[in-house]
C-alpha cells in the first residue's frame, strides 16, 4: 500500500489501465494463425466473437506502393491486438481515417467455435465503384447475418477485407503493363482469398467451403475472382454471390493507350516526368501530395457512367491476372464452375441514369457515349421506347417530375440494362449452359430512404440481405426498414436466411421461412425469383423474360461492340 501512495498519479493510472488491459487480453478470445496470435473481442449479446484489423499481406507502402501485393514474412510471440477496425484505403475524396497501410480482414464467429467444427466461410468484397468504400463501414456489419445463421441452426463465419482503390489500386498505362502490376486491386482480393485458406481453420472454418460475395463493384470483383487467370480454379472458394454485378465489367476495356494520357499527367504533376522509372519514382512521393493529384479532376477525370469519357477503374486486360474479356471467357467456358446466387433489383437504372434526356437525339448521343456506332443505337432507340408505362422506375407514374427530364425512364431503363441486367442474365445463362447451378433473382422492395422516385434502385437490397432490420450505418431517417410495414422485415429475415442457406448448404431453398421454391436457372425454362413486400408470399417465381429482346440484343454486343 505504501508504495503505491508514493507512486505519482500519471504513473498509477498506467498502471491501472495496463493491469485492465492484461486482464482484457486475458479473456478475450485468441486464435493462433500462421504468422503468429491474435485476441479479439467477445460480444455478449450475439454471443460472438470478433478479430478485427488483421493483415493479410506486406503493407503497400515506400517500395511496395504501386506493387503486387507480398505476403507477410514476419512471426511474433506476444499475442496481437486484433480489436479495432484498419484505416479504410485511400479513395477518391476518402482520406479522412484512410491510409496506405489498409489491407487487412475482418472475422465474425459464433462463440466457442473451435478448429474442429470447420463452419462455411462467406467472404464479403465491398463495393463503392472502385474508388471509395471499406470493410468497416457499419451497413456491412456481418454480425446480423451470423446471428441469423445460429439461429437456423447451420453457423457460419463471417470475413470482410479491405483492397487498394482508384488509382492506388486500378492505375493502367503501358508502364504498369511492363511492370505486371495492373488490377492491383483484384490482387490483393486474392491474396485475401489466400490467407483465408491457410487460416481460417484456426478461427474454426473450412477453408474448403468458402463462398465469395460481394455487391455492386463487389459483385463484379466476385466475378473477376472467377474469371481470373483464365478462368482457372485455385480452390480458394466454393460458391459465389454477385449482388447488382456480374463477371462482365461495367465498362469498356481500357487498352493501355487510352489510359496513357491520364497517367503522364499524374506523371508530370508529380515530377516525374524526368524519371527513367516513373513508377519507382510515384513510390517516392508523398502520401498526401500523391493523392493530391489522384483526386484532381484535372488530371484524372472522375469516371463518368458510360463510354470512355476519363479513366476507368475496373478489369484491365493486361494478359496475366485477366487475360481476355469476361463475356467472351463465358462464353467459351473459362470461368470457375462453381454454385452461383446472382441478381438485380428492379429499378438500378436511376442509379445510373443521367437526367436531363429530353429527346430521342439525347437519347441516341447518351448511347452512343457507350462507343456505340449510330446504327445500333438507333436500334436501342426502338428496342426502348420514349413508353413511360414500360420505362423504369415503375413506381414513378407517367412523365417523370420537373427536373428529371421528359425521357427519364427512357434512359434509365437502358442505363440499368447496361449496367447490371444484361450481365446478370448472360451470366446466368452460361452457368446453365455449362451445367453449373445458378440462382438468379431481382428485388423489387422500394425502402424508406430511396423513395418512389428511386423505386428498388442500386444497394436498396442490402440491408435486407444483411438482416440489418434497424437500419444500422444509415443515416436518420433514411433507415431502409424505418416506418416501411413488417412485411419489410420479413422480406429481410427471408433473404438473409436464403444467403445463409447457400453459403452453408449451396442451395438457397432452405430458409425456413419461404413458401416459394427458387428453381435453378435453366436454358430451357429460365426462371427467377422476385423479393417483393407487397404479395403473400413476399416473392414469387417468373420466366427471366423481361425486356427480353433488348437485353438479347445489347448481349449479343457485349464483347464486340461494347468492349466487355
Amino acid at each position: 500500500m505504501w508504495e503505491f501512495e508514493r507512486t505519482p498519479r500519471r504513473v498509477l493510472t498506467r498502471l491501472h489501465f495496463r493491469c485492465i488491459s492484461d486482464l482484457f487480453r486475458s479473456s478475450a478470445p485468441t486464435v493462433e494463425v500462421l504468422n503468429g496470435s491474435y485476441y479479439g473481442i467477445y460480444n455478449s449479446h450475439y454471443k460472438q466473437d470478433f478479430f478485427l484489423g488483421i493483415p493479410y499481406t506486406q503493407p503497400p507502402v515506400g517500395e511496395l506502393r504501386l506493387r503486387t501485393p507480398q505476403p507477410l514474412n514476419s512471426s511474433w510471440i506476444t499475442p496481437r491486438n486484433a480489436t479495432e477496425y484498419s484505416p479504410m484505403c485511400v479513395g477518391y475524396n476518402q482520406t479522412t481515417g484512410a491510409s496506405e497501410n489498409c489491407l487487412t480482414l475482418n472475422v465474425v464467429r459464433p462463440s466457442g467455435v473451435g478448429v474442429q467444427d470447420k463452419l462455411p466461410v462467406a467472404v464479403w468484397i465491398y463495393g463503392g465503384g472502385y474508388v471509395q468504400g471499406s470493410s468497416s463501414n457499419p451497413e456491412y456489419n456481418l454480425t446480423f447475418i451470423v446471428d441469423q445463421s445460429v439461429k437456423m441452426g447451420t453457423p457460419m463465419i463471417g470475413v470482410s477485407l479491405n483492397y487498394r482503390l482508384h488509382c492506388w489500386g486500378f492505375l493502367w498505362s503501358q508502364e504498369v503493363r511492363d511492370q505486371g502490376v495492373a488490377n492491383l486491386g483484384f490482387r490483393d482480393q486474392r491474396v485475401a482469398l489466400h490467407w483465408i485458406q491457410e487460416n481460417i481453420a484456426a478461427f474454426g472454418g473450412d477453408p474448403a467451403a468458402v463462398t465469395i460475395w460481394g455487391e455492386s463493384a463487389g459483385a463484379n470483383s466476385v466475378g473477376t475472382q472467377l474469371i481470373a487467370y483464365g478462368g482457372r480454379d485455385d480452390k480458394l472458394f466454393r460458391a459465389a454471390i454477385s449482388e447488382s454485378g456480374a463477371p462482365s465489367t461495367y465498362y469498356r476495356y481500357q487498352t493501355p493507350e487510352e489510359w496513357q494520357p491520364f497517367y503522364d499527367a499524374i506523371v508530370e504533376a508529380a515530377n516525374c516526368g524526368s524519371a527513367s522509372d516513373t513508377l519507382a519514382c510515384l513510390r517516392t512521393t508523398p502520401t498526401d501530395v500523391l493523392h493530391n493529384i489522384f483526386d484532381n479532376s484535372s488530371i484524372v477525370p472522375v469516371h463518368t457512367l458510360a463510354g470512355l469519357n476519363g479513366p476507368q477503374f475496373v478489369q484491365v486486360i493486361d494478359g496475366d491476372f485477366i487475360q481476355g474479356s469476361a463475356t467472351s471467357q463465358l462464353r467459351h467456358g473459362q470461368f470457375v464452375k462453381v454454385p452461383y446466387l446472382i441478381g438485380g433489383n428492379m429499378d438500378e437504372g436511376t442509379s445510373f441514369s443521367i437526367v436531363g434526356i429530353n429527346t430521342t437525339q439525347q437519347f441516341l448521343d447518351q448511347v452512343e457515349s457507350w462507343g456505340v456506332p449510330n446504327a445500333t443505337a438507333q436500334v436501342f432507340a426502338a428496342l426502348y421506347p420514349d413508353i413511360p408505362e414500360i420505362g423504369i422506375p415503375t413506381t414513378m407514374k407517367g412523365r417523370p417530375p420537373a427536373g428529371y427530364g421528359y425521357q427519364y425512364k427512357r434512359i434509365s431503363a437502358f442505363q440499368g440494362d447496361i449496367n447490371i441486367h444484361v450481365a446478370r442474365r448472360l451470366a446466368s445463362q452460361m452457368w446453365a449452359t455449362y451445367n453449373t447451378p445458378a440462382y438468379s433473382y431481382v428485388f423489387d422492395v422500394v425502402d424508406h430512404g430511396a423513395g418512389p422516385d428511386a423505386g428498388a434502385n442500386h444497394g436498396s437490397e442490402i440491408a435486407f440481405v444483411f438482416s440489418n432490420s434497424n437500419g444500422l450505418g444509415y443515416a436518420p431517417g433514411q433507415e431502409p426498414m424505418e416506418d416501411e410495414p413488417e412485411s419489410y422485415r420479413r422480406v429481410a429475415d427471408m433473404m438473409s436466411r436464403m444467403w445463409v442457406s447457400f453459403v452453408t448448404r449451396l442451395d438457397p431453398n432452405h430458409s425456413g421461412v419461404s413458401e416459394v421454391t427458387w428453381p435453378e436457372y435453366s436454358l430451357d425454362n429460365p426462371e427467377i425469383i422476385v423479393f417483393n413486400a407487397n404479395v403473400s408470399h413476399l416473392s414469387y417465381v417468373e420466366p427471366d423474360l423481361y425486356r427480353a429482346e433488348a437485353l438479347q440484343y445489347m448481349s449479343d454486343r457485349l464483347d464486340t461492340v461494347f468492349g466487355h
